[in-house]
């Protein structure tokens, strides 16, 4: 059970104020940024093991655009409805409510999970009462699988590649939200993260898992 938080949605979307732009520059950005998979974390903090599971070479991105319905961490026991989110009056990617913590938000304008480019999953790290959807994204290991539903009755199969804890101060919106490897199908799981200081407007950082498409099922 988490103390109760008084300003939740803010910290999220203050986060993730410039996601449109840098989804709407992403040719640009992959350019810049097109290194080796095993370079993705944001600052090292778990990075894949090498040749390990986490350096599978990722697959070439699905076909179509169905929405996602349901994300999976099997390692975490985390199964989630994804329902789709825009942006709010600030700019920033709607989360889902708090009336409905057990919810992951889908970045509806920008990649669905599975096609080329960073699809965009936020989800709630607690509430007022009880821990919520993300609560143990943080754990998430480098090689862990994270399985993604879409509505056609594919499974958009990803390898996590790396964890971050990315402090707001330090926050660099193209390398969290940006592409990495041209061509490539990405996902970023993205919550709250770091210490919790009510005084300085809630958390100190974000979580960031980045992933790669690595496989597909029906």
């Amino acid at each position: 059970m988490r103390a109760p938080r008084d300003a939740g949605p803010g910290r999220l979307l203050a986060a993730l104020t410039w996601v449109l732009l840098v989804l709407g520059l992403w040719s640009w950005a992959r350019e810049l940024t097109g290194g080796e998979w095993a370079d993705e974390t944001l600052g090292g903090s778990r990075p894949a093991a090498e040749g390990g599971a986490a350096a599978r070479e990722p697959l070439a991105p699905l076909p179509g655009r169905p929405p996602p319905r349901e994300v999976a961490i099997p390692s975490l026991g985390l199964r989630a409805e994804v329902v789709e989110r825009g942006l709010d009056a600030e700019g920033g990617v709607s989360p889902p409510s708090f009336a409905t913590p057990e919810r992951v938000g889908w970045y509806a304008d920008g990649p669905t999970p599975g096609q080329e480019g960073a699809a965009i999953l936020v989800g709630h790290v607690d509430t007022e009462r009880e821990p919520a959807v993300f609560h143990r994204l943080r754990e998430v290991e480098p090689g862990s699988e994270v399985r993604v539903g879409r509505r056609d009755g594919s499974v958009a199969v990803f390898t996590v590649a790396g964890v971050e804890e990315v402090p707001r101060d330090h926050f660099d919106a193209e390398r969290v939200y940006g592409p990495r490897r041209a061509g490539a199908a990405e996902l970023r799981l993205i919550t709250c993260g770091g210490r919790y200081d009510a005084g300085e407007g809630g958390y100190a950082a974000n979580v960031v898992v980045s992933a790669y498409l690595t496989g597909s099922a029906r």
